[in-house]
């Protein structure tokens, strides 16, 4: 497993029935995630990854995005957790 350490502005997803929360992993990181996990991908591009935000640690997916990205979701308990809103830039560990 490698790990990595991201700082990255946490930002919110408008859908029409609820919004999400993602911070999004920069395209040079990405292209490094990309280029180390090609046997790790699961349906639609998706890594699976343990993340740690602050005391928080937690199994879910980083998920391809538009230009090249990986976008983390950052579920509500995680936000609560950490005290973390909209437009806060975070640090996380991703192990994959």
């Amino acid at each position: 497993m490698k790990t990595c350490l991201y700082p990255t502005t946490l930002w919110r997803y408008q859908a029409e029935n609820a919004a999400w929360f993602f911070l999004t992993i920069d395209p040079k990181e990405s292209e490094k995630i990309k280029a180390s996990n090609t046997k790790k991908k699961q349906g639609g591009g998706q890594i699976k990854v343990k993340v740690t935000i602050g005391k928080t640690t937690w199994h879910t997916s980083l998920f391809p995005g538009k230009g090249g990205v990986y976008l983390l979701p950052v579920k509500v308990a995680v936000r609560r957790a950490e005290n973390i809103q909209e437009g806060d830039v975070v640090s996380f560990s991703c192990r994959f």
